[in-house]
């Protein structure tokens, strides 16, 4: 196969990719990788659990049990304050569920649940609908919706800055979703262009002299610090998705 022919299927595969991530209904291969996913954070959760000791000697139990602790105390307690305890629950599936869909996608010939925008939108929905929750919860129903615009303003302006912060109150599912959407499936895009970069120049250089072979090994390089930047990203995007979902859990819980 010539290095065009190659291009030319490359770019069906990522078509084909984008087109699947894009559908919105239906039983799709990111929603099967998404209930794998979801099978193996409870298999990890309950292996995990199992093994837990006064003395830690398990290094994939000090892992799990790592993340659990940055859960709630970075995440819980400093974005939510007091009452954070009755969310770390939800905030670690939030958390343990998109790195383990992450680390996933980055595994080569699979994919990655979170690079697909119904997944994504499902979950900003799920968190989106748990924070209003506990905010009525919290104030009560109309207590809730007088507590969107701050108190303290003057009577003149509590109608416009409320409808301002009901305006943002309902774009943080959708900044959650995109933000989670874009930075997966771009960095996935990303590291499929420096593959086919390289494995194009790998092609040429056979067919050529030796010196041929230096671009493909500039390309490999550059794809290794790309690789090793994705499972960077892997894990911030899972810390700010649930970063953010506390911050929202805060903001409609305190008293403000």
């Amino acid at each position: 196969m010539n290095p065009i022919e190659l291009l030319s299927e490359e770019a069906g595969v990522l078509k084909a990719s984008f087109d699947s991530a894009m559908v919105g209904a239906g039983f799709t291969q990111y929603t099967l990788y998404a209930l794998l996913c979801l099978i193996l954070t409870v298999v990890v959760v309950m292996v995990a659990g199992k093994r837990l000791t006064l003395v830690p000697h398990n290094k994939f139990v000090n892992m799990v049990e790592y993340g659990y602790a940055m859960v709630r105390q970075q995440i819980g307690e400093g974005a939510i304050g007091h009452g954070y305890r009755r969310h770390i629950p939800f905030l670690a599936t939030l958390f343990f569920f998109i790195l383990i869909c992450n680390v996933i996608g980055l595994i080569p010939g699979s994919k990655a649940a979170t690079g697909s925008l119904s997944i994504t939108w499902a979950l900003a929905l799920i968190s989106f609908v748990y924070f209003n929750y506990w905010g009525v919860k919290a104030h009560g129903g109309l207590g809730y919706i007088k507590s969107i615009a701050p108190s303290g303003l003057p009577k003149p302006l509590v109608p416009v800055i409320w409808f301002f912060e009901f305006i943002s109150l309902c774009l943080r599912a959708l900044t959650l979703a995109v933000r989670l959407y874009g930075n997966m499936f771009a960095g996935h895009m990303v590291l499929g262009i420096f593959a086919l970069a390289t494995s194009i120049f790998i092609q040429t250089a056979l067919a050529g002299d030796a010196l041929m072979f230096l671009p493909p090994i500039g390309w490999m390089l550059l794809l290794i610090i790309m690789y090793a930047l994705e499972c960077l990203v892997a894990f911030l995007q899972a810390y700010v998705f649930t970063t953010l979902s506390a911050v929202y859990i805060g903001l409609a819980t305190s008293e403000h």
